[in-house]
């Protein structure tokens, strides 16, 4: 009968469609038509911290005929990819900073993965393994997440000073980078509520709140607060900072010293007076405890407390303290000072 499909049609068109949902259904992806030489990581996420050698996994199930493996650094915010090495299996070739700290682990024969050593900061992110063999292409995406600390920074002026390319520098000068959202998230959910806004990598301008107040956003619901898209060069806020483990140790030194004196006092020890950076990293990775005020290179005075006590901040929980920034002919501080 004209303008009905017989039933042997019917099936050849219902028939992929229903396989499909049902791979769906399962939570697995409807078969590929071609071949698949790279295998999913079973970990997209990896964690490591600031000076580590840390492993980005990427494996062949089995190698074409010919190829090359291309790995890459997915650049937040942009539309590009950072070439960080290049190999063919036998040679390979390393590009731009990173390229100098990578190598291929070369395991076994089906063994693409990365090595980077010496994490930096700025090593955070996303990354791309893709296997390239001139007929179809396909790739695995990873990402590199570092344990660290996130810290709200302003400067001795007072608050709400920097504008985006400031407060990225200032970051950089306390041992840290810009935070990133995922970061400020991480941070949030660990227990940091403040009430300024603040500078955040990929450009965006947020403040943590956990608990909501009239004075710091209104009453509404807990979380991560957006003042929105602003201009990078003209508006002016905070820094929220990411700083992660040191390679060397932050101590004490008592005393009723000026700043200059507290540069002196961290030379004569082989030292230099510790950063901002160095004493959240000192406080989050070696529970470093100390209930008195200490120079900081920035001129601030702070102190880290690792078990809240009574006159010891007057605050109940963990963190690290300010005095804010006295004037530097002040004697009164002691000094925390950073040797490598």
């Amino acid at each position: 009968m004209q303008g009905h499909l017989s039933l042997p049609t019917l099936c050849c068109f219902l028939l992929p469609w229903a396989f499909t949902t049902f791979h769906k259904a399962l939570g697995d992806p409807a078969p590929h038509p071609g071949p698949h030489y790279l295998l999913p990581p079973i970990h997209e996420v990896i964690h490591s911290r600031r000076g580590a050698t840390t492993t980005l996994p990427c494996v062949l199930g089995a190698p074409p005929p010919s190829y090359k493996v291309r790995w890459s650094k997915v650049e937040p915010g942009e539309l590009r990819e950072t070439p960080i090495l290049i190999t063919n299996g036998l040679h390979a070739r390393g590009y731009g900073p990173m390229g100098e700290r990578a190598r291929m682990r070369k395991g076994h024969r089906l063994d693409a993965s990365l090595v980077i050593a010496g994490v930096r900061l700025e090593d955070e992110g996303r990354y791309r393994c893709e296997l390239i063999n001139g007929i179809e292409d396909e790739s695995v995406a990873l990402t590199l997440r570092l344990e660290g600390v996130v810290f709200p920074y302003q400067p001795s002026r007072g608050r709400y000073q920097f504008n985006y390319y400031e407060a990225k520098q200032a970051c950089e000068q306390q041992d840290g980078r810009l935070a990133t959202y995922a970061q400020l998230y991480q941070a949030w959910t660990e227990g940091l509520d403040w009430c300024n806004a603040g500078w955040l990598l990929e450009g965006s301008v947020r403040y943590p709140v956990l608990t909501a107040r009239a004075p710091c956003g209104g009453r509404g619901r807990p979380g991560i607060r957006s003042y929105g898209p602003r201009d990078l060069k003209r508006d002016r806020y905070d820094a929220f900072c990411f700083t992660s483990a040191l390679a060397g140790q932050v101590f004490f030194v008592p005393g009723r010293l000026t700043l200059s004196e507290a540069h002196a006092a961290c030379r004569r020890r082989g030292a230099t007076v510790a950063k901002v950076g160095h004493l959240y990293a000192a406080w989050k990775f070696s529970g470093l405890d100390q209930c008195d005020g200490g120079w900081l290179a920035d001129g601030s005075v702070r102190f880290p407390i690792t078990t809240p006590r009574p006159r010891c901040g007057g605050l109940p929980d963990p963190g690290v303290r300010s005095f804010g920034f006295p004037r530097p002919q002040q004697a009164a501080y002691g000094t925390y000072c950073y040797s490598e």
